[in-house]
């Protein structure tokens, strides 16, 4: 046994969240895909069966009240509040994360008030960001600013609406620095949008302590809630009666079943919501956040950045010099959960190490991604996913 593997052997066995991995559904292959789409958790088919033939096949109707079915979005964005560092009260959970991008910019655009008309928005963002930036500004006759999120507190302006920025690069990991950032854009008189699709779940936010207005984030990443699992939207408490969603639909209004001609906005986060919630995946979402019951943010954290650390230098040990380059941030303070190398042949190589059992992610045109889910990757996984990239690379 190597010394690497060796060492992999006895940090796996002080690691005290290792019994974690039990409560996922694993084989044998080494999944570092975990920022795409999180394995799934044990329990979650059997409550999934309990909704579609009980709740649905039994109470059908019913469940709408007997069920929760109703109050689902917001209980659920309930759950999902302490591992964004929110109170209760302020998530709620529907639609997709592309959706949500839109409504709470259109909304911040109108919280911002006359004389701004300018959208920074993050130039590395996901693309799908951008579209519906792009979007939100001609709908509200805003200039959009592409700007690259360290130039974001140079770019203000008394212009400025809005500014979206992403969390964590989904390309490269590079964690942004959101306390600073949101105090820059408040500083202009503007509103603060943050994307955690690639944070929630993997490292602490802090919403609430750094007074970010508006935040959207999916759910089948880090928090493994399933494929196509809904996202959420977070109003700051004090801005709910402000938020002027851009889709009032009729699960927003406040007497949804009065069914009347005009809308009036519900009060609170339900004013988040748009239509009818998808129950089965919502379900779903809610029995996955099960497995986060007893786990701190903050020990996820320290793992997730043991783990890449481990990894980094399992990759400068196994690989040829010059072969593959990590444009992942070293400093723990700029790094997610993610390690993104780049390799000339990206592509073939990624395809050659999920047929040997290590599955991680290509992005276009160079890079190699891997991510780093703290409660079921171990660091016997990382050692041998460093060892198969080396001697894929090098032969």
């Amino acid at each position: 046994m190597s010394e690497l593997a060796s060492r992999a052997t006895e940090l796996d066995a002080a690691d005290e969240l290792a019994g974690l991995r039990e409560r996922f559904v694993l084989d044998d292959v080494v999944y570092l895909d975990g920022n795409s789409l999180g394995a799934l958790p044990a329990h979650v088919p059997g409550r999934v069966e309990d909704v579609v033939r009980r709740q649905w096949g039994e109470l059908r109707i019913r469940s709408w009240d007997e069920s929760g079915w109703w109050t689902a979005p917001e209980r659920i964005g309930d759950r999902i509040a302490p591992l964004v560092g929110a109170a209760a009260g302020q998530i709620v959970v529907g639609d997709s994360t592309s959706v949500n991008v839109f409504k709470a910019l259109v909304a911040a655009v109108r919280m911002a008030g006359e004389g701004r008309d300018e959208i920074l928005v993050d130039a590395t963002t996901f693309p799908t960001d951008g579209y519906i930036a792009e979007s939100a500004a001609r709908m509200t006759g805003c200039t959009l600013r592409p700007v690259a999120p360290a130039e974001a507190g140079a770019a203000l302006s008394g212009r400025t609406a809005a500014v979206l920025l992403n969390h964590v690069d989904y390309r490269t990991g590079r964690l942004y620095d959101l306390p600073a950032l949101t105090t820059a854009v408040h500083a202009a008189g503007a509103i603060a949008v943050w994307d955690l699709c690639h944070s929630a779940g993997a490292l602490p936010v802090g919403l609430d302590e750094h007074g970010v207005d508006l935040a959207v984030g999916c759910t089948y990443k880090y928090l493994n809630g399933g494929p196509g699992a809904p996202a959420y939207l977070y109003v700051r408490r004090d801005l709910q009666d402000r938020f002027d969603s851009p889709l009032p639909g009729w699960n927003s209004h406040a007497e949804p079943f009065g069914m009347r001609p005009g809308y009036e906005p519900a009060s609170g986060a339900v004013r988040g919501r748009v239509g009818t919630p998808d129950i089965l995946s919502m379900l779903a979402l809610e029995a996955a956040l099960d497995v986060w019951d007893g786990v701190s943010v903050e020990a996820v954290r320290a793992k997730s950045l043991a783990l890449t650390d481990f990894f980094l230098e399992c990759v400068a040990a196994y690989t040829p010099a010059g072969r593959v380059e990590s444009v992942t941030p070293a400093a723990h303070a700029e790094r997610g959960s993610q390690v993104a190398l780049r390799c000339d042949d990206a592509g073939e190589v990624m395809e050659r190490l999920i047929e040997r059992g290590v599955v991680g992610d290509f992005r276009h045109p160079d890079v190699l991604r891997f991510g780093f889910t703290p409660l079921y990757v171990g660091f016997a996984d990382v050692e041998r996913a460093a060892r198969v990239l080396g001697e894929t690379v090098a032969g």
